[in-house]
């Protein structure tokens, strides 16, 4: 909805709600306009039902009117007699038009000195209740936002089950575009997996002052920009589902160019503005390579390099169905040999050696001449210097003569190693449009910017009108993963609008392997570290801790020395 549709729509809810309460208002002792005047009649009613009058501010806030709406519908209620059970069930699933009953058929008694405190514990429950989901909802849409990684894109930086705290305030929150939606929850209703919101209406894009602006080597959480994701890895070929902006699913990629810059990649180095760009110390970027060993690539020596995106094969010979049990939780897949032997393949830590033990199995791991692995380069470095491994080769994807289509524009020979150049698009700055750049900037212009255009290969027309140029309303980010060749990023689908943009990783409040085992499944080196900052990250964690025993230890002796007091 545009602003003018906002402010028709606004000004038909006045009139609704000044022809529902306008005899209210006179029972309380008010004028009948005072109904009428949007925003002061917010005002007045919070003084008719007795609550304080920035209960209004919370009427205006996308999200969490949806939660004050019903509450209001069911005070005014109240503060005219109408108590019961009914009478609230009543106003709540009318959308509040039960008010209209009340306020055209029934005699009106104003309790102007009416208790506000809860008649019973439900009631207290459930007043409780509702404040908290208003806080925690107010917390969750513009202040810090829960995130967990889902992906291995920004390996070793961020790793899959790693819980987050994205802030909305360091770029500024974005105020919720989708307004009809379930509060703390993203685009579906958890178990169900129903959608969670209404398409419409829409709010037009609007962000809250920020305390800074996204820099080069910020990871950055963003709306993916492409259509909505269905599911992760899926390869399927089910068509994904178009969504609203601040529905659509969540990424998160460290941002290599800004706006204005020219990025250019050759042999998996960016570039911005013709130099290098360094990452920071944290980042740990990885690209496969192969190995190569005469004797067999030993994965054992490959876990010493710290990577852990690769697999194990085992021949095994079970005997009985326990032993297969006992493997079965490590097996990533199996097909069986003619001598009813199994070649089974595991993720990177393979068959532990004590479960082979335990089982009496026969487990024997089988050691290719060659491993395509993701290694930091220093890894790669480190792994050349074994005297057990014979070779190790990075992957560059060159240029070529074809097109990847894969590829952002989608009409290039660009690869994800060689790309570019390209300059990244900047609010109010005009680029020049021809038949060659414009598979660049088409996205924008109809997808993100909302303009119809329309292209006969040699006249290019922007709203029915023919133009050589194009003005960028927004600006745009160039986001990619640390794990080069495991990302589905930039390269892929092109520039990212800052009206997609969520956040910014600040915290790791929890982190989850799921290949491990007991307690050895949380990472307990990770827990409440920072995302960002100089140096290595280092654990929050016992510092945590030593403040939870000292808040206890002083509640029991403040607690202990006013009961001395009260005696």
């Amino acid at each position: 909805m545009t602003l003018y549709q906002w402010f028709v729509f606004f000004l038909i809810v006045q009139i609704i709600h000044f022809l529902g309460t306008w005899k209210l208002y006179e029972a309380a002792g008010r004028k009948r306009w005072e109904a009428a005047i949007p925003i002061y009649n917010a005002i007045v009613l919070m003084k008719i039902i007795g609550r304080p009058t920035w209960w209004t501010v919370l009427l205006f806030i996308p999200i969490i009117n949806l939660i004050m709406f019903p509450v209001i519908w069911v005070e005014t209620l109240r503060s005219f007699g109408k108590r019961s059970s009914l009478d609230t069930f009543l106003g709540i699933v009318t959308f509040g038009f039960y008010i209209y009953y009340i306020n055209y058929t029934q005699q009106l008694n104003y309790i102007s000195d009416r208790s506000l405190n809860p008649e019973n514990k439900a009631a207290d429950t459930v007043s409780s209740l509702l404040f908290a989901i208003i806080v925690a909802t107010m917390v969750h849409t513009y202040l810090i936002q829960p995130f967990t990684i889902p992906t291995s894109s920004l390996e070793k930086s961020l790793l899959i089950g790693d819980f987050l705290f994205v802030s909305k305030m360091n770029y500024g929150a974005r105020v919720p575009m989708t307004t009809v939606a379930l509060p703390m929850v993203h685009d579906s209703i958890p178990l169900t997996k129903n959608k969670s919101y209404l398409s419409w209406p829409q709010l037009p894009y609007f962000r809250l002052p920020s305390f800074q602006k996204i820099a080069k080597n910020d990871i950055v959480v963003f709306n993916w920009p492409a259509d909505t994701v269905y599911q992760f890895f899926d390869r399927s070929g089910r068509k994904a589902v178009l969504k609203p902006i601040d529905k659509k699913s969540n990424y998160v990629k460290r941002c290599q160019g800004t706006p204005g810059d020219v990025l250019e990649i050759k042999d998996g180095q960016v570039y911005i503005n013709g130099k290098p760009l360094v990452l920071p110390e944290r980042a740990k970027p990885q690209y496969e390579h192969t190995v190569y060993s005469a004797k067999g690539v030993s994965n054992e020596v490959l876990m010493t390099t710290g990577s852990t995106e690769f697999n194990r094969v085992y021949i095994i010979k079970p005997n009985s169905e326990e032993q297969i049990n006992a493997v079965q939780p490590y097996v990533l897949s199996a097909n069986q040999n003619k001598d009813k032997s199994f070649n089974v393949i595991t993720g990177f830590k393979g068959i532990p050696l004590k479960v082979i033990e335990s089982s009496g199995i026969y487990a024997q791991e089988v050691y290719d001449a060659k491993a395509d692995v993701n290694l930091t380069l220093k890894a790669a470095a480190e792994l050349r210097k074994n005297t057990t491994i014979d070779s190790v080769i990075r992957h560059i994807a060159k240029k070529t003569t074809a097109f990847d289509t894969s590829i952002f524009p989608h009409n290039t020979n660009w690869t994800i190693d060689n790309f570019g150049p390209i300059t990244i698009p900047e609010e109010g700055k005009t680029v020049e449009l021809n038949q060659q750049n414009l598979p660049l900037y088409k996205r924008i212009i109809v997808n993100y910017e909302g303009n119809s255009l329309e292209n006969n290969g040699s006249t290019i027309k922007i709203n029915g009108e023919v133009t050589k140029s194009y003005t960028f309303k927004q600006n745009y980010y160039w986001m990619m993963g640390d794990n080069r060749h495991r990302s589905e990023d930039s390269r892929y689908w092109g520039f990212v609008p800052e009206d997609h943009i969520v956040g910014k990783p600040v915290f790791i409040w929890m982190s989850w392997d799921t290949n491990g085992s007991g307690l050895g499944k949380i990472r307990w080196e990770r827990l409440f570290t920072t995302v960002g900052g100089d140096g290595q990250p280092q654990s929050y964690f016992q510092f945590f801790l030593i403040a939870l025993v000292a808040f206890f230890v002083g509640e029991y002796f403040w607690k202990k020395r006013k009961d001395k007091k009260n005696i």
